[in-house]
């Protein structure tokens, strides 16, 4: 298949420290070598391949000539890319979940942060890359996370629970595909394949764990609640995971009351299943952001509705500290400000 031409500006690059790099004294090769993975770029590194488009925005600089705005990622990260030549043609080319082919340089300021100030951009050909290089991912496999959880489930003890949760966790069911390969977020924390099971796992064992030091914890609702609190979350995202995106049902109705339905409904399907029961699982999922403001139609107002909504909330912000670190550029000891943090973080350790 003939490839497009590169969209190129490589005549009017400046480097990262402001000067006017030399015209370029051909085009821009169709193809790289090698491609630099986002989490090897430092200052001043050209980089030339494909990667995902994870978002895109077109905007207008005070004369009102358009500027391009894209996150670009690939399995170690993601980083944010600006164009200011052929914005609209470029904007039509990179949208959320296209695997384009890019060349530019990294370029680090005090004022603007870290970017990849784009030279040329064209759509990637079929077979010119590995979509597993481009499509985030966890660190931990999934069969290490699938027998995690499964071991954890075998602890619950009522066998109320212990069958409301094989009907979403059981081998070859419908539900445990999904939720086996769903994020858990777009961007923030667990934003890739196996992210919410990883994400579940992670607090439902310190739920667990936690519930061993406040004896009048109901550790097996509490349990319950934490494996099932973003269950909505299978169908609140797409399984695009170039580009992770809330589907029509996660914008309408949201992960929560999603969530809420799917086990109410399973609950509802075993027989003489304990309304009591039934409530305080509910309750759990129901109010796991804490606060209305925050997307909880209520409270939490039990001692296992407020430890999964406190472990939660912890894992998510550590989480959001993973997610900086991979695209933390070598060397570097403080991010970008992230706004999951209201704030940048630090990793000087990482950088001894």
């Amino acid at each position: 298949m003939e490839q497009q031409p590169l969209i190129d500006t490589s005549h009017d690059e400046t480097s990262a420290d402001g000067a006017v790099a030399e015209p370029a004294a051909a085009a821009v090769p169709e193809r790289a070598p090698d491609r630099v993975a986002i989490s090897d770029l430092g200052p001043g590194r050209r980089l030339e391949g494909v990667y995902a488009v994870r978002d895109r925005d077109l905007r207008r600089k005070r004369n009102g000539e358009p500027w391009l705005r894209l996150v670009l990622g690939d399995r170690g990260g993601s980083v944010e890319a600006v164009s200011w030549e052929d914005a609209e043609e470029r904007y039509a080319l990179a949208a959320p979940g296209a695997a384009v082919f890019v060349a530019g340089v990294f370029e680090v300021s005090d004022r603007w942060g870290s970017k990849v100030k784009l030279t040329a951009l064209r759509p990637a050909e079929p077979g010119e890359y590995d979509e597993d290089d481009l499509a985030p991912g966890s660190q931990a496999s999934a069969e290490r996370l699938e027998s995690d959880l499964r071991g954890l489930v075998a602890t619950v003890q009522d066998p109320q629970l212990r069958a409301l949760l094989d009907s979403f966790f059981g081998e070859g069911t419908e539900s445990w595909e999904r939720f086996r390969d769903a994020p858990a977020a777009k961007v923030y924390h667990e934003a890739y394949r196996h992210g919410l099971l990883e994400h579940t796992l992670s607090v439902a064992n310190a739920v667990s764990a936690a519930a061993a030091f406040f004896p009048r914890i109901d550790r097996d609702v509490a349990v319950t609640g934490a494996l099932l609190h973003d269950i909505g979350k299978t169908e609140a995202y797409n399984d695009d995971l170039l580009a992770i995106d809330l589907t029509d049902a996660g914008r309408l109705q949201g992960e929560i009351p999603l969530g809420y339905f799917r086990v109410r409904t399973a609950i509802e399907s075993i027989p003489d299943f304990d309304p009591t029961l039934a409530q305080s699982v509910l309750h759990i999922i129901l109010s796991h952001h804490g606060k209305l403001e925050f997307g909880s139609p209520v409270a939490p107002v039990t001692r296992e509705a407020v430890l999964v909504h406190m472990i939660d909330n912890l894992g998510g912000r550590l989480g959001s500290f993973d997610r900086l670190e991979r695209e933390l550029p070598e060397g570097e000891e403080w991010s970008g400000f992230d706004r999951a943090l209201s704030g940048s973080a630090y990793f000087g350790r990482r950088a001894a």
